[in-house]
Formats: C-alpha cells, structure tokens, sequence
C-alpha cells in the first residue's frame, strides 16, 4: 500500500510538474504514442536516409527473435517489444516460447525479458513462432501487455535488476537479473472463458486508473466456442482486476478479433473505441462501459461472407475517428474501406456519423497518420493513401508492391512505411506526390517506425535498429555491433 501511495504522488507530481515546464522527453509509451493512437510523432531532425549494411546513420542494431512482431515502445530510458524465443538471450530458456524484451534506449543493450509458454492448443489458439503480438503501454515503472497466452499482464519496468519481487504475484519461474519481475496477471482464457483465434494481439491503453484491452475471443474453424465471453474490457491497473466487461459483438464475430482500443475525449465525456469482430466500430464511456454508439465498417448490402472488420486500430483526432477496414491477411486481398466518424452521435450512426467513406482502398491492418490537414493510410496490398483528412478527398496514391503490415508513422515532415519484402520508404509528407526514398532493411519489416527522442527506431523480423540522422559517439561504437 505504502509502495502504491507513493507511485501516485510521484505520478501526481509528474503531472503537475509537466502542467509548468516545458516538454523535454519525446518517447512512445504506447502503440500509437499516445492513448488517441496517432501514429504521428513531433520528434524533429529524424533521418531521411540510412545505410543498412555500412551502418551510415545507425546508432546501433540489436538482435531479438526471429520473427516479431510486436511493436517496439519507448519511455523511460528504455525500449520493450514483442517478439518469439528464436534467438534465446538465455540459455536455459529455449524453445518456441513468448518473448518481451527490454533494452536499453542508449546503446540498445539488452536488460530482461519475460518468457510466456505456448499453449498446448497449438495454432487454433497459439500459432507457433510468432511470440508475443502485443505492442505494451508504459506508465511511470509499470508495463502493460497481452502475453501469447491471452494474459493481460503488468510487469515492473525494471526487471530483476533491483532485486526486488513487486507486487502481489511471486510466482515467477524464472527470478534472475535478466527476467521479468510480475506485478499481477490476468488468464483472459481461463478466468473469463474467452477462446483467442489464433492469436492475442491487442495492445493496451491506459486512463486514470484504467487498463483497456481486447481479447481476441474469436471462432475455431467451426464455431464460436464462447459467444458470451467478452471482447473489450477494462481492468484496474493496480490489481488487475475486471472493472466493466463488454460482449457486444456476441454471435456476430466472422473470425477473430485483433484490434487495439483507442481513446478520445468527446464534449467532455472520455470515449473507448473498440473495433469488434462483428465489422462494427464500438464507443464507450470509457468510465463505465456504457455502449454509446456503433458504427458498421462495412457498405449496405453487402454479402455476409465478404464483410470486413477492424483489425487496424481506431484513431482519434480533432473530435473525429479514423478507421480503415480488412481481414485476416491470410484472407488475402479484397476491397476494403476507410471511415471517419463523428463520435458524438449516439446508437447506430453507420450514417448520421458518417462524416467521409473512402472506398479506393483495399482490405487494410494499419492505423492512421493525420497531421496538417492530411490522412496517411496503407493498405495491406502495399499501397499508401495521403487523402485530405477533413473531406477525405484523394491527394496521391503510391504502391510499394509488398504487403504492408505495420503502420504509416508521420514525424518531421516525412512519412515512413515498412513492408515484407523488407524495404522501408521514406516519403515526403505533402499534398503534392513525390517518389519516395526507399531503403533496403535487409529483413522483412512488419512493424511501424517509432520516433523518439530524435532517434528513429526500426523493427525488422530479427532486429532492432536505432537511426539517427546526428551521428553521436555511442553511435559509432555500434555502428557493425549487435547492441549487446
């Protein structure tokens, strides 16, 4: 209690303290950066070229599993991403297992992970060696994040490294400096009945004392094995225990459901946007979890076996939300779409909410840029849309001729998107169309870009990079190093 009390008062005096000074850390404690999940960064002098292979403009690589996708967060010093056991940093842990690591932001070396089991279930619950899909949130010294397992857990932001057990749960496997320290965790599985497909993947959000998550309940290839268990919650963040609960998608979910909720402060009531399974867009009170509009993703008429759901994330900026629609990637492409919604509206508001539909995009996993009067939005068969944010109106489209998984990130006047054939592109952010730089990753990159603290931070399949366009001293150390 004692240990809690002060968490809050420093938090509070934190607040208070950045209400009088001047902002002068820049991280990414969440995916997104913020709770309105913007993928836009105000991080300034990011590079617009680099070299992978001579090691121009990179600080320093570290390498991490050999498939990840579980984007990387900044904040307090240091950097944790999701990622699979396929490059053991312990060698008493091996096997496929779930992996949350922890670097250093200064010289990326390696601190702690946390280790999750698979599920005996297997690939209907647990797809082998695609480890932990959860980008965590970070406030003060804890972490939130969804384990492969489907347990929404909150770890201490040190580790073991201050030998300290915090927290009500002291039932780690594994105690040394370089693992997890567990605070609480909760089996979304086992304590709520949810059946996951395939995968976890939701990521976090914090407010007030409020953790949001979805939960992937989804189908197995016949049924839906738990039509009752929730979809969205909210959990205290202290505890871990559940505060509201939400099933609104019911019998209706087509497959799975992996979005990410979002949050976004409308005529002064505190909104949760969840996408659901069903294709419908979702908005709470965040508070209470009273339901207080839906919005369908998908056009009328439109056959039952072709609608799309949210599998990107809902995006919240000047009182509006963004949201692009798709499937599954294994679904493969399709026509899509992409909405912007006036949440104020209350029930159904598939159209008295409907502010645009842009409808020349094809199925989509990934969230929005909006900055300057501009909406940046990829679709998963690789092509970038820049529309005009308020009225939807196409500026330029570009195609990368790859999937696209990860986001667009918007930060210093440039727009960069990675793709699985492992190039990233680096595009003007502008109105006007421009051939963009692109730059050979050496790796498939399925993850967003991250900009913080004047570094852009990349994450290929096996590595993470850090790049800078101001060469520093710790930078030319690393420069052909693993960040070990």
């Amino acid at each position: 209690m004692r240990e809690r009390m002060a968490r809050h008062i420093a938090a509070g005096l934190a607040l208070t303290a950045a209400a009088l000074s001047p902002l002068f850390s820049q991280d990414w404690p969440m995916w997104g950066g913020t709770a309105q999940r913007n993928m836009a960064s105000a991080v300034k002098d990011l590079p617009e070229t680099w070299d992978v292979k001579s090691g121009k403009n990179v600080r320093w690589t570290a390498q991490i599993g050999s498939t990840s996708y579980g984007n990387p967060v900044v904040a307090g010093g240091k950097i944790f991403l999701g990622t699979n056991n396929g490059n053991p940093r312990d060698p008493a842990v091996e096997g496929d297992r779930g992996v949350l690591m922890c670097f250093r932001e200064s010289d990326g070396k390696f601190l702690w992970q946390a280790v999750t089991d698979k599920l005996a279930s297997g690939a209907q619950n647990d797809f082998p060696e695609q480890g932990v899909c959860s980008s965590p949130a970070v406030e003060g010294d804890r972490i939130y994040y969804v384990s492969n397992r489907g347990e929404l857990v909150c770890l201490d932001t040190e580790g073991f490294l201050d030998g300290n057990n915090d927290g009500p749960f002291q039932d780690e496997v594994h105690k040394t400096s370089n693992h997890a320290d567990i605070v609480w965790k909760l089996d979304m599985m086992k304590e709520l009945g949810v059946y996951q497909r395939h995968m976890a993947n939701s990521s976090p959000v914090i407010w007030e004392e409020l953790v949001f998550v979805g939960t992937s309940n989804g189908r197995n290839d016949e049924e839906l094995p738990s039509p009752k268990a929730p979809s969205f919650l909210a959990v205290d963040k202290n505890t871990g225990k559940v505060v509201w609960r939400d099933n609104s998608p019911g019998e209706g979910i087509l497959n799975g459901q992996w979005s990410s909720p979002a949050l976004g402060l409308v005529d002064g009531v505190q909104q949760a946007f969840f996408a659901g399974g069903d294709g419908w867009l979702y908005g709470f009170r965040a508070r209470t979890g009273e339901r207080l509009w839906k919005f369908d993703l998908n056009p009328k008429g439109i056959a039952p076996g072709a609608r799309n759901s949210g599998i990107s994330t809902p995006m919240f900026s000047e009182g509006n939300v963004l949201m692009s629609a798709g499937q599954d990637p294994d679904s493969g492409s399709g026509r899509g779409g992409a909405y912007l919604i006036n949440p104020a509206k209350r029930g159904d508001i598939t159209e008295s909410g409907k502010v645009w539909h842009y409808d020349k995009i094809n199925r989509s996993i990934s969230t929005a840029a909006v900055g300057n009067g501009l909406a940046f939005l990829s679709d998963f068969d690789g092509v970038l849309h820049c529309l005009d944010a308020r009225t939807g109106t196409p500026h330029w489209t570009y195609d990368l001729k790859s999937p696209v998984w990860g986001s667009p990130l918007l930060a210093d006047g440039k727009v960069y998107l990675g793709d699985a054939d492992g190039d990233l592109a680096v595009f003007k952010a502008d109105a006007k169309p421009a051939k963009p730089v692109v730059i050979d990753m050496g790796d498939s990159v399925y993850s967003t870009p991250v900009a913080a603290n004047g570094v852009l931070y990349v994450m290929t399949r096996t590595r993470l990079l850090a790049i800078s366009a101001k060469e520093s001293e710790s930078g030319k150390q690393q420069e052909k190093g693993t960040g070990r």
